[in-house]
């Protein structure tokens, strides 16, 4: 009965995998959680005072005559270069070029993906952040980490 008087009174607080979590834990993630509710209505405030500003900026521009007249000389002379780079696009050996920059372009973005998903599993797996390069440098795993809207 000795052993009552070292209990301590306190919540038991489940995690959302239903395990339990230590209280001290549990109000260290009810402060980062109201931190970051807090940083996504300032950045809700910049996104909005920084969309008023730049359509007042435009407005400046759109409302200065000399600008007008660059901007209508810019968007000919626009015209003039696109039109030349779908003619030189049209010859054989550009167009087989730029189909080879675009097939390997996409050869690059699935590669990456890959690594991104190897990394992430070998982190979890080996609990390690970093790992030696080809080239021997050692290099660092670093996530970016962003909040989407959830689609139901």
């Amino acid at each position: 009965m000795d052993d009552d008087k070292n209990l301590v009174e306190g919540e038991i607080v489940e995690d959302s995998t239903g395990g339990v979590v230590d209280p001290d834990q549990a109000g260290l993630i009810l402060n980062l959680e109201s931190t970051i509710k807090g940083h996504l209505t300032q950045i809700e405030k910049v996104r909005e005072d920084l969309s008023q500003h730049r359509d007042m900026l435009k407005a400046a521009f759109e409302n200065d005559l000399v600008f007008n007249e660059h901007a209508e000389a810019a968007k000919a002379a626009n015209k003039v270069k696109a039109k030349t780079k779908a003619e030189i696009l049209k010859k054989p050996d550009v167009a087989e070029l730029a189909a080879r920059v675009k097939t390997e372009a996409s050869e690059f973005r699935e590669l990456q993906s890959a690594l991104s998903d190897y990394l992430r599993e070998f982190n979890r797996l080996s609990g390690i952040s970093e790992i030696e390069g080809p080239d021997g440098e050692l290099q660092e795993i670093v996530y970016v980490a962003k909040l989407v809207k959830k689609t139901r």
